[in-house]
């Protein structure tokens, strides 16, 4: 194992340390006594204390985190995205749930009881209020206004009942917590532990957001406030620039860095500044391979055309400006494209890694017939929870376009701002350059994005959701954006000009056929897709339409927050009132 890993290893046995000994102690001690009679005594203390926090890091759930969204196409409709969701009655169904805050805010009063230099207390307050930052930032995206707590709760505190605070408020504290932990936090690089480059990466990634929320949520009455937030994401991502510690993985292979970046077994630390760990000797394991490669009743994960849609040729031109490109098929869509739509979902001549026989997508996989290969590690890896490679949580490309996407929005977006940026991304990818004087305006872009009319800011919009693509970040992307209504699309997927035969990976052979129903006898080597409920978009022709009938309703600004849970309203009637639109 590497460095890295060890101390992965570390966290993990100090957890168990951790919680056998409060087991002991509350056999002797009420909680709120634990931590200051038998515990912040020493360093070790702190440290494995600490070490309980990054087990509410996301990174199991990270490449799950845009199937709620236009990039995914399931075969059941996420309820999310259709309109569907009803009011939850407890906490834990609405993620109004408290107990990793209560952890955070124990250490916090009384770490300072440890008999060691202030210097070091300090950096493990640092690592703890990043995630009490994290911690709130989720919420505050989730839920908009929430009560802010900066000391640990009682059964008997009266703060229980208090009501929401602004999201001023919340913004405010977040980025007063994260400058804690970049003035504390050390510089040291190492992808299981936060250090002060990763809080940089948090602040741009918050300021970003809700910088943009406030531009384009003008109903809050917040956009005199958003410049300042996106000048502080900027500042904070150009820190990690100049910082000169992280650069974009590359070996000058355009066609397999950025797959190899995603399949690696363990994070490639040039790029990924925060990663969840995973390994077979911790037994720690995610489910990606499962997700993406076995089908399951009422699930599947295909992307969409629309996503498709938005790379470009490898030329730099727009797919969108290339003549009958809405009726190529799928061999010829996915030529001569930007090498990462073949690091990203299966095209023709695909092989697993480690396997050597070539695959076509597997419609039962994927419904749409583009199917997800990044963080698809080896082939004997398909039965759930059994990928061991590292998932990134914070990486460089990231702050790239928090950089980028900042600058544009603030009408600053300079030449040299691209090319400390995207273009660094558009190179590893093999692209050529974006040039800020001789945008090409793309019609797809601004069907996607009504009323934005500056190509660049489109660009940067554009090279966000292609390189971050199935990170987790395109719902609230598309939410900040002041965009829900875009979820209300009816997502296509592949184009087949005719129902019947078709040789879809363009070798002269008949592998694949559309039907209604499967033929008896079928061809031997001819995988068949059985429409079903499923139609093509012309009736006999056209791209794939999984739920044609699912009628989506994206309803504002009600659909930009979520609910919160009837009890918790019960009980404490200062939380009223409601998100707005959610009242029974």
């Amino acid at each position: 194992m590497k460095h890295y890993k060890l101390i992965a290893l570390s966290i993990l046995v100090s957890l168990v340390i951790f919680q056998s000994c409060n087991k002991n102690i509350l056999d002797k001690y009420p909680l709120s006594e634990v931590s200051p009679q038998n515990f912040f005594n020493t360093e070790n203390d702190l440290l494995l204390y600490t070490n309980s926090f990054y087990t509410v890091t996301s990174g199991h759930n990270l490449f799950t985190g845009d199937i709620a969204s236009d990039n995914v196409e399931q075969n059941s409709v996420n309820q999310l995205l259709a309109g569907n969701l009803q009011v939850p009655e407890t906490a834990s169904q609405a993620g109004w749930t408290w107990s990793e805050l209560r952890n955070i805010n124990v250490f916090l009063q009384n770490y300072h009881r440890a008999s060691i230099d202030e210097s070091i207390k300090n950096y493990y307050a640092g690592v703890a209020r990043f995630f009490r930052a994290w911690f709130y930032f989720e919420k505050m995206k989730r839920f908009g206004n929430v009560p802010w707590y900066s000391l640990p709760l009682e059964t008997n505190s009266p703060e229980l009942y208090k009501g929401r605070d602004s999201r001023v408020l919340i913004t405010d504290s977040i980025i007063a917590d994260l400058d804690f932990a970049i003035e504390h936090l050390n510089d040291t690089k190492n992808a299981s532990r936060v250090n002060k480059w990763a809080a940089l990466a948090l602040k741009s990634r918050v300021c970003l957001f809700e910088g943009t929320f406030r531009k384009y949520h003008t109903y809050l009455s917040l956009e005199g406030t958003y410049s300042g937030l996106l000048e502080q994401a900027a500042e904070a991502a150009e820190a990690v620039m100049d910082g000169n510690q992280y650069k974009l993985y590359s070996t000058n292979n355009p066609q397999s860095d950025y797959l190899d970046l995603f399949s690696a077994d363990q994070a490639k630390t040039d790029e990924v500044i925060l990663a969840e760990i995973y390994d077979t000797e911790l037994m720690k394991f995610h489910a990606a391979n499962n997700i993406f490669n076995v089908a399951t009743t009422g699930g599947g994960v295909g992307l969409t055309k629309d996503l498709v849609d938005s790379y470009l040729m490898v030329d730099g031109r727009p797919f969108s400006a290339v003549p009958g490109s809405a009726e190529f098929t799928f061999y010829e869509e996915t030529r001569n494209r930007d090498p990462r739509l073949a690091q990203t979902m299966r095209t023709p001549g695909y092989r697993r890694i480690g396997g050597s026989q070539t695959l076509l997508p597997d419609f039962s996989a994927a419904p749409t017939g583009y199917q997800v290969i990044k963080f698809v590690s080896g082939v004997d890896q398909d039965a759930y929870n059994t990928n061991s490679n590292d998932v990134p949580l914070f990486r460089y490309a990231e702050v790239l376009l928090n950089y980028a996407e900042a600058k544009a929005e603030l009408d600053d977006f300079t030449q040299a701002d691209a090319d400390r940026s995207i273009n660094l991304i558009r190179k590893r990818a093999g692209l050529p350059n974006f040039t800020v004087a001789n945008v090409q305006t793309d019609p797809l872009l601004r069907i996607q994005y009504p009323g934005i009319t500056d190509d660049k800011l489109l660009e940067v919009r554009r090279e966000r959701r292609v390189e971050l693509v199935m990170e987790g970040f395109r719902y609230y992307d598309i939410l900040r954006w002041k965009r829900g209504k875009k979820f209300e699309e009816v997502f296509r997927g592949m184009y087949f000009p005719s129902k019947g035969e078709h040789d879809l990976d363009g070798n002269g052979t008949i592998d694949f056929a559309v039907v209604d129903a499967l033929p008896n006898p079928q061809v031997p080597g001819v995988q068949y897709f059985v429409l079903g409920t499923r139609k093509l978009l012309g009736g006999d022709r056209g791209n794939i339409l999984v739920a044609p009938n699912v009628e989506k309703t994206f309803t504002e600004p009600k659909n930009y927050l979520y609910p919160l849970p009837r009890q918790e309203m019960v009980l404490n009637e200062a939380l009223k009132p409601q998100n707005e639109g959610w009242d029974d």
